[in-house]
């Protein structure tokens, strides 16, 4: 039976894109679990003696039933520059706590900080974030991400980002690509694309 994950951003005793997290893990259930009732985050996560102040990532492993649920202090990592690296791995609507592949990519990063990652020739997400790209008048994100990320569906649910197939070829044609996911804000980490390193 595959185990899946959900990490969440808890600040100042507040969950961040609880509804989205949801929303994923009844997928996640409709697609593993079909006969079962999902769980739900908000009971299990309430239920827990939670932090009042400062930034925490919240991290709950489950298949049909909650499995673990951990919250560590969180610290971001600097992230100055990007190397693409081809893949294969499958695109899913949920997140799987195996990362064997991911960590088989990041592996490849050489000299750089973490990998952007390209299957059949189009930009999907960096190693642990979904990616947009900058064209000085709107953000992109890859149509097809490998993981359909919170942060991402809440930022198009907003209007902010426009799905689009981006060619890695294309690259010339953006001026930044911003990293995000449940735990960093869109446009906290943001970098030239000179940064990106074929």
């Amino acid at each position: 039976m595959c185990r899946l994950v959900e990490s969440i951003k808890l600040k100042d005793g507040v969950f961040y894109r609880l509804k989205f997290h949801q929303e994923r893990v009844n997928k996640a259930f409709e697609i593993c679990f079909p006969n079962e009732e999902p769980i739900s985050l908000f009971d299990n996560l309430y239920q827990t003696m939670i932090p009042q102040s400062g930034i925490y990532k919240c991290r709950i492993v489950y298949d049909m039933d909650v499995q673990t649920i951990e919250i560590q202090p969180y610290l971001r990592r600097e992230i100055q520059s990007l190397k693409i690296v081809e893949t294969e791995l499958e695109s899913h609507a949920y997140k799987l706590e195996d990362r064997t592949g991911f960590n088989s990519a990041f592996a490849q990063r050489a000299d750089c900080d973490d990998v952007l990652l390209v299957k059949n020739g189009l930009l999907t997400d960096a190693s642990y974030s979904n990616i947009a790209l900058f064209d000085g008048k709107n953000w992109f994100t890859p149509r097809v991400p490998l993981l359909y990320g919170v942060n991402r569906a809440d930022l198009l649910e907003q209007e902010k980002l426009v799905e689009k197939d981006i060619n890695v070829g294309d690259l010339k044609d953006y001026q930044k690509i911003a990293l995000f996911n449940a735990m960093i804000e869109f446009g906290e980490l943001v970098l030239d694309i000179d940064k990106i390193v074929l």
